[in-house]
């Protein structure tokens, strides 16, 4: 496996990764970027876009996945609760062609992904574990977390999502890769970052 970072546009640059595997699919973690950037990407690994896995539906997250989509067929995972259709949560539940397993994993060729439920930031939010690697949307940041007073947010909610995080048997030399700003570990996040700690109770 490959993964390939990838900035989404100004203002907010969001990270999104691309990840080609052992057969050269494509699998887009968030897409936020023009498509242009994507396909240049995957063409440069001779690899097929074969589906996208988003973290949540926030418009700065989903920007390219319609024209994706349309041109190259792939799946697109999303959880119902973020297909809205409106100017937050652009995306409709026709955009969307599956919603998580029940398994509580996704399995796309060699690759194996646990899925972690994290309302908080919005109601359909997950976070995706695979190997070391952590993709966790606006869930986790390095020393915050997302935001949590926009429609679909929940301060309790996102209190229990980092708090089932901070006590999972997740090791902590996992790489949190979070959607905005700097990478970390999920030890140094348990360690330093207040909103995985005890005293996170007073902060919303």
């Amino acid at each position: 496996m490959k993964v390939q970072h990838i900035l989404g546009a100004a203002p907010l640059y969001t990270n999104t990764f691309l990840l080609v595997t052992e057969q050269k699919h494509g699998i887009l973690i968030d897409a936020a970027a023009e498509p242009d950037t994507y396909k240049k990407a995957l063409a440069e690994q001779g690899a097929t876009l074969t589906h996208i896995l988003l973290t949540h539906g926030h418009y700065d997250h989903v920007g390219a996945v319609a024209a994706l989509r349309r041109e190259t067929g792939c799946k697109v995972y999303l959880d119902p609760a973020d297909a809205l259709g409106d100017a937050l949560y652009p995306l409709k539940a026709s955009d969307v062609d599956e919603a998580w397993p029940a398994s509580g994993s996704l399995t796309i060729d060699e690759l194996t992904f646990t899925i972690y439920h994290t309302p908080g930031h919005t109601r359909g939010s997950v976070v995706l574990a695979l190997g070391k690697l952590l993709f966790c949307g606006d869930t986790l940041f390095a020393g915050s977390c997302g935001r949590t007073d926009m429609p679909g947010g929940s301060g309790i909610q996102m209190q229990q999502s980092l708090s089932m995080l901070a006590e999972s048997d997740l090791r902590n030399d996992v790489q949190v890769l979070p959607g905005h700003g700097e990478d970390s570990t999920l030890g140094r996040e348990r360690l330093s970052n207040p909103f995985m700690t005890d005293g996170m109770n007073s902060m919303f």
